[in-house]
């Protein structure tokens, strides 16, 4: 099993870690998630490096991964959080409206957590994060605390998995049955 690091993990290492799952879980045949790219416009190029030194994004991402796991339709949203408060402004409307309809159509939405200051991931079920949205539209808190969240649903690294979510996956569809 892959060494976890206790000083927690730094940019977009969360990101890196569930894109080595998704690799794992598709060379095993039990999924085949991809990442989103967010599309931009490139507006200013170092032409003798060939990057991109200034862009636009065109538009809103809707979420940043979405693929396929057994025949099910899976979308999810990947959001780090350094404190054991959660601010409800780091998930978009447009997000929880794309994926409102992505289960409408029989997928599963969720949004990964990692907790920074905790080394701790959360796999947030659509309807958790629609009643924190509810409570915050209705003049509630606009941010959950770690401890409103739903012990079964935190989880870490797991027998060679950085980020196994496919396990949360199941957990949630027993609950819906």
């Amino acid at each position: 099993m892959p060494t976890w690091n206790s000083r927690g993990l730094r940019g977009s290492t969360f990101e890196e870690l569930i894109n080595l799952t998704n690799d794992l879980y598709s060379e095993n045949k039990l999924a085949l998630i991809q990442k989103i790219p967010t599309p931009i416009t490139p507006v200013n190029m170092d032409k003798a490096k060939g990057h991109i030194t200034l862009a636009y994004f065109d538009k809103k991402s809707t979420v940043d991964y979405i693929g396929a796991a057994q025949g099910i339709p899976i979308c999810f949203d990947a959001k780090e959080c350094k404190e054991d408060t959660f601010p409800l402004s780091n998930i978009h409307k447009h997000q929880m409206e794309f994926m409102k309809k992505f289960e409408e159509q029989q997928g599963i939405a969720f949004f990964l957590i990692y907790f920074t200051s905790r080394d701790m991931f959360y796999y947030l079920r659509l309807k958790e994060a629609e009643g924190f949205m509810q409570r915050m539209e209705e003049g509630g808190r606009k941010s959950f605390r770690i401890d409103e969240l739903t012990d079964k649903y935190f989880f870490g690294p797991d027998k060679g998995v950085w980020v196994p979510y496919l396990t949360l996956i199941n957990k949630d569809l027993e609950e819906r049955t």
